[in-house]
């Protein structure tokens, strides 16, 4: 009998450690609820001043004013084809095509959940801030050339910038600890930047509004990789399904290994 209770100690015990190595635990700040509650609160204080403190827009619309006087072809080319790829559609378009090929070319369920909720962390943050602060965009009628005309009380955060930060952090975590993780952190970066510029360009976006993003969605995204360490390997352990074929690939790997 005390064998037997060993035995199923044993295999317990080793089960929910092939779980833990099955969820990737993501980087986060020692803090991480202060830190996402810190930046929320410093998205908040951008949004409440520019609403409230006189001359701040319109300072801020001199810029998109100077760009909109200055476009190029080539600029306005690349502007476009982003302000297509980072809206919503697309951007749907994008994540499902990634998580998909993660879940069954690369059979993993755990990771394709993980790049789907992350990527996506950044729309519901800046909704979030847009219906909290109703700013309204830019006057298309004030710029001198006004590639993608849009009005309403949408514009800060900006969501396309927003979903560029997220699926940059989504994408590094898929990645991380590879040989493609340093690259792919800086090339993320790069593209979350050039996709806050094109917004400004385009005119439909305070520079405000993208500076917003970057910190709204960092605020996300470091409250959702500390609750996804501290939850979702005890969540995945209890479940009866798609993890525990990765447990199993991952203990046969591992006792191959060991064996060579």
């Amino acid at each position: 009998m005390r064998s037997h209770a060993k035995q199923n100690t044993s295999t317990e015990g080793r089960s929910s450690a092939v779980v833990r190595h099955s969820v990737p635990l993501l980087p986060q700040p020692r803090y991480w609820l202060l830190w996402g509650i810190a930046l929320a609160a410093a998205v908040l204080a951008i949004g409440f001043s520019v609403q409230s403190v006189a001359g701040l827009t319109t300072n801020e619309f001199g810029v998109d004013q100077e760009l909109s006087r200055h476009h190029v072809g080539a600029l306005t080319t690349v502007a476009m084809a982003l302000n297509f790829l980072f809206a919503p559609v697309a951007g749907v378009c994008i994540v499902l095509v990634i998580g998909l090929y993660v879940f069954l070319v690369r059979k993993s369920f755990v990771r394709a959940v993980m790049f789907v909720l992350f990527a996506c962390s950044g729309w519901v943050a800046s909704e979030v801030f847009k219906l909290i602060v109703a700013r309204h965009r830019p006057n298309p009628a004030l710029l001198f050339d006004p590639l993608a005309p849009e009005t309403g009380s949408n514009s800060f955060p900006s969501g396309h910038t927003a979903f560029a930060v997220a699926l940059a952090f989504a994408l590094y975590f898929l990645v991380r600890g590879t040989r493609w993780g340093v690259f792919t952190a800086w090339a993320g970066a790069v593209l979350a930047v050039v996709v806050a510029w094109s917004r400004i360009y385009i005119g439909v976006h305070y520079p405000s509004d993208v500076v917003a993003s970057f910190l709204a969605t960092s605020a996300i995204v470091i409250v959702l990789a500390g609750l996804w360490n501290r939850y979702v390997p005890r969540v995945i352990g209890r479940l009866p399904f798609g993890v525990a074929s990765e447990a199993t690939s991952s203990e046969a790997t591992a006792t191959q290994a060991h064996g060579s």
